[in-house]
């Protein structure tokens, strides 16, 4: 569809229900699948797998980086796939892939193949994640990119109430191989979410006809360049990002600027920023219900309880800094959350009191997924909604090094010096740091 008839289509009022609201739904339960189950699932079951295995915990700790470490090699080129050949593709063949292999790792006898599959669902974790989180930018206009994105990882959350909630029920059931039948259910679960990713998810509002939602809010053709100045962006420049967002190249086609992603110094300082929050979270929220366990002294019930706190106020943590992050700007949303979350850290690492314990969880889960979402907005904002795939897999790739370097360090040192707190303490020294660096991320040009 041409630009002249999107504008006549929106001169003529917009639908009483937008597609990009269905895209919304399946974007947040995909995110709920691909990051939520296959990746979050693994705190509440590494207590009693780790049991079950007869593991320590530099071994859960290598097996949680060989996850973050397939995560890592498929960032980079799933969204660089996406913005190639359209995301709705490559969004499902990840989840299927997700889902399998979290099966296979309710079959795991031994450390090798426990590694093997949780490093191949990290593969489809990336796959999923990344693309769906750059369909924002192509379904929503700037204006309502960030709280779009909020919305999207949000997911996360709500896996974190059924993982909280769930797992320890079905471990108490089956104490034995309570986890296995854990991940046979989660995995299951993924790849019916899949199922309805293939169904449901397109891969630009073209595709149905429409224009952004938001774009009737703005004057044809422009954007409101953060809020301001409503500067005027050429679709064919653009690769048609104001109206109907990424689509695959074709041959004979626009060629794709690429260099305005890997070659743009605002956005690997953004990688960089990305890297710190992946190496802080990712010791927390992986060792959160060991660390309450065997250094706290709570029960397994009752860690899982306060993840499930997490979770429930995790849901809205991404909606609520992306608001706020469309208002006051991107690097000083991430600078606060930043500053949240490492006193968080440092409150889970010295503290021993329940309220502590209480007030640190309640931390994480306002700001959880709050920093992928900003993230996933300012990369739109960067680069403009067609090339924001390539820029997303580009900077989660810092994050996701971040992410995988950290837990076999934080579990290294558990055993070395049998506690949890240094570790935690780490990440609350590295959250500061992201503050600090959010300070000077540079602003975006005015694009769509």
């Amino acid at each position: 569809m041409t630009q002249a008839r999107l504008e006549k289509r929106a001169e003529h009022g917009k639908p009483a229900f937008h597609y990009g609201y269905v895209i919304l739904i399946i974007g947040i339960l995909t995110v709920t699948g691909a990051l939520g189950f296959a990746r979050f699932g693994y705190t509440t079951i590494l207590p009693s797998m780790k049991v079950g295995l007869s593991f320590n915990n530099s071994q859960m700790g290598l097996i949680a980086t060989g996850n973050l470490i397939g995560y890592t090699a498929f960032s980079l080129i799933g969204g660089f796939l996406a913005a190639r050949y359209g995301p709705r593709i490559i969004i499902v063949f990840s989840m299927f892939l997700a889902g399998i292999t979290m099966v296979l790792t309710g079959l795991a006898n031994g450390f090798a193949a426990a590694l093997v599959y949780r490093f191949l669902t990290g593969f489809g974790s990336a796959g999923s994640n990344i693309p769906v989180m750059g369909l924002v930018s192509a379904w929503f206009a700037p204006r309502r990119r960030g709280m779009a994105a909020g919305f999207q990882v949000g997911g996360s959350g709500v896996a974190l109430v059924v993982t909280g909630l769930l797992v320890p029920q079905v471990i108490a059931a089956w104490p034995e191989n309570g986890w296995r039948i854990s991940w046979f259910i989660l995995g299951g679960l993924v790849v019916l979410l899949g199922i309805l990713s293939y169904a449901f998810l397109r891969n630009s509002p073209a595709e149905k006809g429409l224009l952004p939602v938001g774009a009737e809010l703005e004057q044809p053709g422009q954007i409101n360049g953060g809020g301001k100045n409503g500067t005027r962006v050429d679709s064919k420049r653009a690769g048609g990002a104001g109206t109907a967002g990424p689509a695959p190249a074709k041959a004979g086609g626009e060629k794709i600027q690429w260099g305005n992603v890997y070659a743009s110094l605002a956005l690997w300082h953004l990688g960089l920023i990305y890297f710190m929050f992946g190496f802080s979270y990712i010791i927390y929220s992986t060792f959160f219900s060991a660390a309450l366990v065997s250094d706290k002294g709570l029960t397994q019930a009752a860690a899982g309880s306060l993840w499930a706190l997490v979770g429930v106020l995790s849901i809205f943590s991404g909606i609520l800094w992306g608001v706020v992050s469309d208002y006051i700007g991107r690097k000083y949303a991430l600078a606060v959350i930043f500053g949240l979350q490492a006193i968080c850290y440092a409150l889970m690492a010295g503290g021993q009191a329940t309220g502590i314990l209480l007030l640190s969880a309640i931390l994480f889960g306002l700001t959880a997924w709050s920093i992928p979402g900003v993230v996933a907005a300012a990369c739109g904002d960067y680069v403009g909604s067609r090339l924001a795939p390539a820029a997303l897999g580009m900077v989660t790739l810092c994050f996701a090094v971040g992410q995988a370097l950290a837990p076999a360090v934080a579990g290294y040192l558990a055993d070395l010096l049998r506690s949890f707190a240094p570790a935690l303490f780490l990440a609350a020294g590295v959250a500061a740091l992201g503050c600090l660096g959010s300070f000077t991320l540079r602003p975006p040009e005015a694009r769509c």
